[in-house]
């Protein structure tokens, strides 16, 4: 039998089995004859074989042994097969039902084998192959199962989806119509179940069934009597009937009923000895009748004193009436100790209670079982606040101290509350008086009760009994008055000198910094190795006395870094130096001691030094054996920042930048982008620069590094740092096209053309056949309108690129220039060698439209061509439907977008094309029918749900738009049709939230940005507007149908952002954009204006039109003009200010200076009218 995987199982044939097999001839298989005879069938043998070799040496062999076995031999006569060893694998499953044709037997080949370090290893490398296998494909997985789960509700909606429609519907449903809605039940043919009433009985039936049963006299099972003569009032307000309630234990009152005036019961009975009465009345031990006893006292005839209520947790009784713990009132007749006797405990509602014997089916169970339950309830709500077993409270004093302090006193129930309260504390400071916090809880219980002076005798009583206790002196200090409140503090550290917050309260009761000065420096005597008394006496001193007492510290406190670091904060250089090093000493394991030794240095302006500084701290602390730690180091450097130490900064991020990283190149570069955003979200700027930078020195070739480091120069860093970093980049990293990019664009945006040239010569230098720097290259020569240069620049890049976008940029220069026959010649070489790039097809059909006249025929053949060669190219069908519709050609169009819808399934421009399609042919109804296809096909498209919205009619838009949120709710399409829905019912708040939600969903799409600043236009205030478009210039929108239209046109494309903006408003929104005239910033801005120029330039055109307004009035007889021309200075002017302005350089109309001189003209004016009443 084999045991290799995929083998058949056979029979397997012992060598050792009592009978031969049938047929089974011996030696057949050696080739013998047939038959064969040996010398046992001869009768040759002997009985005993001669011994010789082995056995003749040592003997016959013990019993038992086989030979070779040991050594696993097989294959020999009388020996025995290693297969027939008894092993583990013949303890496998080995049968039918365990065998697989693919993987054989079940099971592990080598799970006896021993598991080591090596196969530990082993697994975890396949673990993380098989997890990096798994992540390969993940985003795929993950994007099929949404889109598997969304087929599968799509066939199966849920119930509330199949319902939305009806559910819109109820709405319009009146009140009449809901009312005549069947109930479920109606049409059920189960008949309903009658509700069964119940009915209390009545009062007189129960009073007469009490009556009734009054007078057979039975007696009590234990032999008690029943009480006579009912009706009289009980304490409680109960009226007891005749014959009263028969109790288990012998006479029983209910609610504390006394027997009336003392007299004996009619038949003599007592209770029997011993037996509490619910009262607690002591019972007479003869026949005598039960005499009045007050509640609680014992009685004169020797009967035993029952304690009202239930023992407290501190082992008190409880009298009657009082409250015990939390608050819970004892019930009157409750469970006794010793008697177990129980009262129902309740008010009886006006009527007698029935004589009946206490059976269990008695009449009165009930209200027995309802007072056994309220006894129950009793019962567990003491539980939770009783230890039954040691009779010790388990409330938390600490925690009942934070409860006090927001404990306000508004009602009769918070009075009760600080009552029960009160009960509990003093039972905790009776039961344990060493214990400081109940003291300091009962306090400020009667402090929040408004009994201070009874709060102050409290803590008073506190002191007395925890003198040892700080908690309890301050609480005392706290509730005296504040000229007693010293004698207290006073006490209080000359019961404990060593306590730090009695100190540091007695100071800060003093008025006086002198006074105050002279208690800290006393604590100081009794408490030299306080840090916060030396902190508190030092901050009291003058700098001179401060550095004489942080002298003292230190040798008080050697080991406080705070008292060193002020002590060199406060000296001179020299001496800094020396404390600082004894600092080291005294801490050697402190490294804010070497920090700050290296900011001392950079002070001085010792840069060399702070390196050096911290590099030997980082090997000293290393040597102390203190674990480096790189957040300290960075959150040290972080401090250092902000501080203004900047050298610090990057000496600390130098010496440490291995601390705490990978060793790995990948983990490496992971950890410091990490920390470098960190500190970046922190506001820590010099740090992640300075992270990047040791970075890139370290991990040079890392093109991403160099890329984070210049885009963080860019938003924080100035032109020169940026320069510098670009150009240390592409040294490092040449053939990074994208280092030189940005390298030649910063130059070219500071206007050094030049400069730019020279970088992408020199980047053609290590890539000349980079497409991104030829178009660089191309584009630099032609924003400056250096066309030939661009044109030559083109043609080098076709010969040694040859790439689409070179031919198609060869195209569009020839196209804007209106060289139409030119770029159709391009273009016609440029498919030659790239037939399959539709864009080219796109452009040479659009130069065939723009021609003068347009050759719609010649566009028309030139898209077909494409459309052979591209027809998964859905912009170049689109294409040609717009061509054929130009020319009104419908029902080619169709045509057209069938084809293009079998080609592209599922393209929903293809749908919303035809739905223009047949709304430019007039038929309205085929285009709501195509839409409603479209919808099934393409359920998810945010464009044709915004078309679908447009079409519908006013009163139904709201409710389609609420269908369109709940197939895309993230779709900015759909948000900005539903935003110009509330712009439409003038609801302006929500349509710029809706607006604003648009643009922040998809910043990239120029419909909404274009929607937005029409409706600012409109509504918005200037600031708005303004923001609009700012943010607008930040996007740079590329999407969009409208949008497209009009930025692709020839003249829109060098325009700027806000250029183009205005343009399409002005275009698609002319309403909104003509409404009213613009504000002068905002025009600016739309004209390509920086903003902060447009804003300069608006209010010195504000300004020079008030001027213009008043450029000549009279003041005093005398004509003064707005401005007057001047060359140089020519000394002051009274209501002038010489400067240059938007008219040049002169002497201009000052404002502050004329209200000044109005101020004094109208002082003059008052004087003179008062000097001529005077006269008069």
């Amino acid at each position: 039998m084999s045991l290799l995987p995929g083998q058949a199982p056979t029979k397997r044939l012992r060598l050792d089995e009592a009978s031969a097999p049938s047929g089974y001839s011996g030696g057949i298989g050696r080739g013998a004859k047939i038959p064969m005879q040996t010398r046992a069938d001869m009768g040759m043998h002997t009985a005993v074989p001669t011994k010789r070799g082995t056995d003749a040496m040592f003997g016959n062999a013990p019993p038992g042994y086989v030979p070779g076995r040991g050594r696993g031999a097989t294959g020999f006569i009388g020996g025995v097969s290693r297969d027939e060893v008894d092993r583990d694998d013949d303890k496998a499953d080995l049968g039918d039902s365990n065998y697989d044709e693919f993987s054989g037997y079940s099971g592990s080949l080598f799970s006896n084998a021993e598991y080591d370090e090596e196969d530990k290893e082993a697994d975890v490398v396949y673990d993380k192959i098989d997890v990096k296998m798994d992540q390969r494909r993940l985003k795929q997985r993950e994007k099929r199962m949404r889109e598997q789960i969304k087929e599968l509700r799509a066939e199966k909606p849920t119930i509330q989806q199949q319902f939305a429609d009806l559910k819109r519907e109820l709405a319009t449903v009146s009140n009449e119509e809901w009312e005549g809605i069947p109930e479920a039940q109606e049409h059920l043919k189960v008949k309903q179940r009658k509700p069964s009433n119940f009915t209390a009985t009545p009062d007189a039936l129960l009073a007469s069934m009490g009556a009734s049963r009054g007078m057979s006299g039975s007696a009590t099972p234990m032999g008690g009597a029943a009480t006579p003569m009912g009706g009289f009032g009980t304490p409680m307000g109960m009226r007891t009937p005749m014959g009263g309630m028969r109790s288990q234990m012998g006479l029983r009152t209910p609610m504390g009923l006394r027997t009336p005036m003392g007299l004996r019961s009619p038949y003599g009975m007592s209770t029997p000895m011993g037996m509490h009465t619910p009262m607690g009345m002591g019972t007479p031990m003869s026949g005598m009748g039960t005499p009045h006893t007050p509640m609680g006292m014992r009685s004169p005839h020797g009967g035993g004193r029952t304690p009202m209520g239930m023992h407290t947790p501190m082992g008190m009784h409880t009298p009657m009436g009082m409250h015990t713990p939390m608050g819970m009132a004892t019930p009157m007749g409750s469970r006794t100790p010793h008697g177990g006797m129980r009262t129902p405990g309740m008010r009886t509602p006006g009527y007698g209670t029935p004589h009946t014997p206490m059976t269990p089916h008695s009449v009165g169970g009930g209200l027995n079982e309802l007072g056994e339950a309220r006894e129950k309830v009793l019962a567990v709500k003491l539980d939770r606040i009783m230890d039954s077993v040691t009779g010790q409270t388990v409330m938390d004093p600490k925690g009942y101290l934070t409860d006090l302090n927001a404990l306000q006193v508004q009602s009769d129930a918070d009075i009760s509350d600080i009552k029960k309260a009160r009960t509990l504390l003093k039972s905790v400071i009776t039961s344990n008086p060493k214990h400081g916090p109940g003291w300091i809880a009962a306090a400020r219980l009667e402090e929040v009760a408004g009994k201070v002076q009874s709060a102050r005798q409290l803590i008073a009583q506190g002191c007395k009994h925890c003198p040892n206790n700080e908690d309890v002196w301050l609480e005392a200090a706290r509730l005296e008055k504040p000229q007693n409140a010293k004698a207290v503090v006073a006490k209080a550290v000359k019961s404990l000198p060593h306590s730090v917050r009695l100190w540091i309260d007695a100071a800060n009761r003093e008025s006086e910094l002198a006074a105050k000065g002279r208690v800290l420096r006393k604590a100081l005597e009794f408490i030299p190795n306080s840090v916060r008394l030396w902190k508190e006496a030092v901050s009291l001193e003058d700098e001179t006395e401060a550095r004489v007492m942080l002298s003292r510290a230190v040798e008080c406190v050697p080991h406080s870094v705070e008292m060193w670091l002020a002590l060199a904060k406060l000296s001179a250089y020299k001496d800094a130096q020396k404390v600082l090093n004894e600092a080291r000493k005294h801490i050697p394991t402190s490294p804010v001691i070497w920090v700050t030794a290296a900011k001392l240095e950079e002070t001085q302006g010792n840069e060399k030094m702070v390196e050096l500084i911290l590099t030997r701290a980082i090997d000293s602390l290393a040597a102390n054996g203190v674990t480096p730690d790189r957040d300290m180091w960075l959150k040290q450097a972080e401090e250092a920042e902000k501080t203004g130490f900047t050298k610090t900064c990057q000496a600390i991020v130098k010496v440490t930048i291995k601390v705490g990283v990978d060793e790995d190149v990948k983990g490496m570069k992971q950890n410091w982008i990490q920390d470098a955003d960190a500190a970046i979200n922190r506001n820590s700027i010099e740090v992640a620069r300075a992270i990047y930078n040791n970075a890139v020195m370290h991990l040079k070739g890392k093109k991403g590094l160099w890329l984070r480091l210049a885009e963080l120069e860019t938003k924080y860093g100035n032109a020169e740092s940026l320069d510098n970093v670009l150009q240390r980049a592409v040294t490092y990293c040449p053939h990074a096209e994208i280092l030189w990019l940005m390298a030649a664009k910063q130059k070219w945006l500071r206007g050094d053309v030049a400069s730019a040239r020279r970088i992408l010569a020199e980047a053609f230098s290590h890539s000349k056949e980079s497409e991104a720097i030829h178009l660089a290259a191309v584009k630099l020569e032609s924003e400056n309108n250096e066309i030939q240069r661009s044109r030559l620049l083109l043609a080098r890049a076709r010969q040694q690129c040859n790439t689409p976008k070179v031919w198609m940029q060869s195209v569009q220069l020839e196209r804007e220039q209106g060289l139409f026959q030119q770029a159709l010649h391009l273009c016609e070489e440029g498919l030659k060698e790239h037939p399959a790039y539709a864009k080219m097809w796109m452009i040479g059909g659009q130069i065939h439209m723009e021609k003068s006249p347009p050759e719609l025929m010649e566009a028309t053949k030139f898209f077909e061509r494409g459309l052979q060669k591209c027809p998964r190219s859905v912009p170049l069908w689109l294409c040609a439907v717009e061509c054929e519709v130009k020319q009104q050609k419908y029902t080619k169009a169709r045509s057209l977008l069938e084809k293009a819808r079998l080609r592209n399934p599922g393209a929903d421009l293809l749908w919303l094309k035809g739905i223009e399609v047949e709304l430019l042919d007039g038929s309205e109804r085929l285009a709501h029918h195509l839409m409603s296809k479209a919808l099934q096909e393409c359920a998810t498209s945010g464009t044709l749900w915004a078309k679908a919205i447009e079409l519908e009619p006013k009163q139904g838009q709201n409710a389609k738009s609420v269908d369109a949120l709940k197939k895309c709710e993230n779709d900015a399409h759909v948000i900005v049709s539903v935003a110009k829905l509330f712009w439409r019912d003038a609801k302006n708040a929500k349509a710029r939230k809706w607006f604003n939600r648009a643009v922040t969903l998809n910043p990239r799409l120029g419909d909404a940005w274009g929607a937005y600043l029409a409706f600012e236009l409109e509504h918005g205030t200037s600031h708005e507007q303004r923001e609009v478009i700012r943010k607008c210039v930040d996007a740079e929108p590329n999407q969009g149908l409208e949008w497209n239209k009009v930025i692709k046109k020839v003249a829109n494309w060098r325009a700027k952002w806000a250029v183009k903006l205005k343009r399409y408003v002005e275009e698609v929104y002319s309403a909104e954009f003509n409404a009213k005239p613009l504000n002068r910033e905002v025009e600016l801005l739309l004209q390509g204006e920086d903003p902060y120029a447009a804003m300069a330039t608006a209010q010195e055109e504000a300004a020079a039109e008030k001027e213009e307004e008043g450029v000549k009035e009279e003041e005093g007889g005398i004509k003064r003009e707005s401005f007057e021309p001047a060359s140089s200075f020519q000394g002051a002017r009274p209501g002038y200010c010489f400067k240059m302005g938007s008219r040049g350089l002169g002497y201009y109309r000052d404002p502050k200076q004329d209200v000044s001189v109005k101020g004094e003209v109208k002082q003059e004016g008052k004087a003179k009218v008062k000097e001529e009443d005077e006269k008069k």
